[in-house]
């Protein structure tokens, strides 16, 4: 579990993260949505440590990450995954390497073992048969998979995912969103995912917060989000061509109850 208390960040004399205080889930997807320029992506620079608070804390499990050592940091820094936005795979390195590459910098394991691990995580996201391919010879959706191995090759405690679904086409989409899903309860991992994706919200979001101009303006899950009487929150997520769709069946069915002879 990540709680959150009080988090304020400012850049200079301009505040972007208003007294933000939340808990991320361990076992579930916990989403964070909102428009573009909203603090969502500042807000996870805090978390993981690529930016330090002005105040406030994050605490992991009870310890406070903003006030651990270098040393302490470094360490905790093990326990967590990360899939950035473009995948961030090297090109010049096999997917096979690319998953390996984290047991390489902070594994005491032989090679062998350290191949075995890799082919295990590929495996998990049926891709052991791309192993000996480079990023350039595999689909977007392939190599983010890749970035799911290499996330989880060393069993983190804490997954973090920047816009895992950018760039990806809706059925492919739904396949990453799947294995994200499945994933974080295989590992009983806190996963927390910065997503535009309205699909996505619907589709596995467990626990969804929604930042709006900085601040924490809504929380609560995929099936809460449908009755959601918050007009900033409405004005993001009715845009969507989906969510629009829901919402008039919804409205057709109302209708057609009220409606009923019977």
């Amino acid at each position: 579990m990540i709680e959150v208390k009080n988090l304020t960040k400012n850049f200079d004399n301009k505040t972007v993260l208003f007294n933000i205080s939340t808990t991320f889930e361990t076992g579930k997807t916990n989403l964070v949505i909102g428009q573009s320029g909203s603090g969502k992506t500042v807000l996870m620079k805090n978390l993981i440590g690529l930016l330090k608070p002005t105040t406030g804390q994050v605490l992991y499990d009870g310890r406070n990450f903003v006030e651990l050592s270098k040393k302490e940091t470094t360490k905790m820094r093990r326990e967590m995954g990360m899939i950035f936005q473009g995948g961030a795979l090297f090109d010049s390195l096999t997917v096979q390497e690319n998953v390996r590459f984290p047991l390489d910098i902070f594994s005491n394991k032989n090679l062998r073992d350290r191949i075995k691990r890799a082919e295990e995580c590929l495996a998990r996201v049926n891709l052991l048969d791309a192993e000996y391919k480079y990023p350039s010879e595999i689909s977007g959706g392939m190599q983010k998979r890749v970035s799911i191995a290499r996330a989880i090759v060393l069993n983190p405690k804490y997954l973090f995912c920047d816009e895992p679904n950018s760039g990806l086409d809706p059925k492919t989409s739904i396949v990453i969103d799947k294995l994200l899903s499945s994933i974080t309860k295989e590992y009983n991992m806190t996963t927390i995912i910065n997503t535009h994706d309205m699909n996505s919200v619907m589709g596995i979001g467990e626990n969804i917060l929604f930042i709006y101009k900085g601040h924490k303006d809504w929380q609560g899950t995929k099936d809460e989000i449908m009755s959601s009487t918050n007009k900033h929150l409405n004005d993001l997520i009715f845009a969507s061509d989906l969510f629009k769709k829901v919402k008039q069946a919804e409205t057709n069915e109302e209708y057609s109850e009220e409606n009923s002879p019977l």
